[in-house]
């Protein structure tokens, strides 16, 4: 294990790399043992964000959650490609090749629920379900031009990228995260999660340079296997506008709503979202609002 690789002290020791045909080593997590769910994190993170899915669902299934390239704990290494989300594909594309896994239960939050969305439509046969959780991309409406972000949206996101350029990256964070979630998230979000985003805050401008490709109709009917979509009760419109038209497009979706929950609801509520996650996979139909005592 080379140090070089790392931007903290704080590794998890059960850390692996998995070698990929391009010679991009990439650091995931693994723990259990059965059917394989792969997690694929978002803006701002890296394997630690499916903690509370690791623990819990390791419990029925071979767990295994990557970095992304660019991010912690990586973040540091010589990486040939350019950040982005085509770049990200194709990586993890390989990265379930490398494993030797010949197809998996996917599971992608935000940015990351976008690229594992992609990687379905792609390569069909590397996926047997998907799980999207508030699945990043603007909506490409049958009757609109091209899909893109609102103004208001890129002109925050411009604001964002000049405070963590210029050193005040706490201040470009909380803007950044307030606004995919709701005000006051940031500040109210736990230690672990603070720490996580300031390790990958770098990537941060560099997304904002590469627009994710829209979600729409002809795309959604490119899916070909069982999808479970899950919405946050309070992730902002754009993310529940998503969830919404993609159930409606979806030939084979399941559609959740984790009670009292924003964007990250896989934290705020992670007896909920675990268990739509299991049942889902083990073939069972998954509907309507979930708390944390539903059955």
């Amino acid at each position: 294990m080379n140090q070089r690789y790392y931007a903290s002290e704080e590794v998890d020791p059960d850390i692996s790399f998995a070698t990929l045909s391009s010679g991009l080593c990439v650091p995931y997590i693994e723990c259990g043992s059965g059917d394989p769910l792969v997690f694929v994190h978002g803006s701002l993170c890296d394997y630690r964000y499916w903690t509370p899915q690791l623990s819990a669902l390791s419990q029925n299934f071979r767990c295994i959650a990557p970095s992304l390239s660019h991010y912690w704990p990586a973040a540091n290494a010589c990486i040939q490609q350019d950040f982005g989300w085509e770049s990200h594909l194709s990586e993890l594309a390989e990265f379930i090749i490398a494993m030797g896994l010949t197809s998996v239960n996917l599971v992608g939050h935000s940015r990351g629920g976008c690229i594992a969305y992609q990687l379905a439509r792609r390569y069909p046969h590397l996926v047997s379900a998907l799980v999207l959780a508030d699945p990043g991309g603007p909506l490409q409406l049958d009757d609109q031009d091209d899909a893109s972000l609102p103004p208001a949206t890129n002109t925050l996101r411009m604001r964002v990228a000049e405070l963590i350029l210029s050193g005040a990256v706490e201040a470009g964070l909380e803007l950044f995260v307030d606004s995919v979630s709701m005000p006051g998230a940031w500040r109210r979000s736990s230690q672990a999660f603070r720490r996580m985003a300031i390790d990958n805050a770098a990537t941060l401008p560099k997304q904002f340079d590469d627009p994710l490709p829209g979600n729409s109709r002809a795309s959604a009917a490119g899916v070909a296997c069982r999808t479970l979509l899950i919405e946050g009760q309070k992730s902002p419109r754009m993310f529940r506008n998503n969830v919404s038209k993609l159930f409606e497009w979806m030939p084979l979706a399941d559609q959740v709503t984790i009670a009292g929950a924003s964007h990250g609801m896989n934290a705020a509520n992670p007896a909920a979202f675990n268990r739509a996650v299991s049942s889902f996979v083990k073939g069972h139909a998954v509907q309507g609002t979930l708390s944390e005592a539903s059955s």
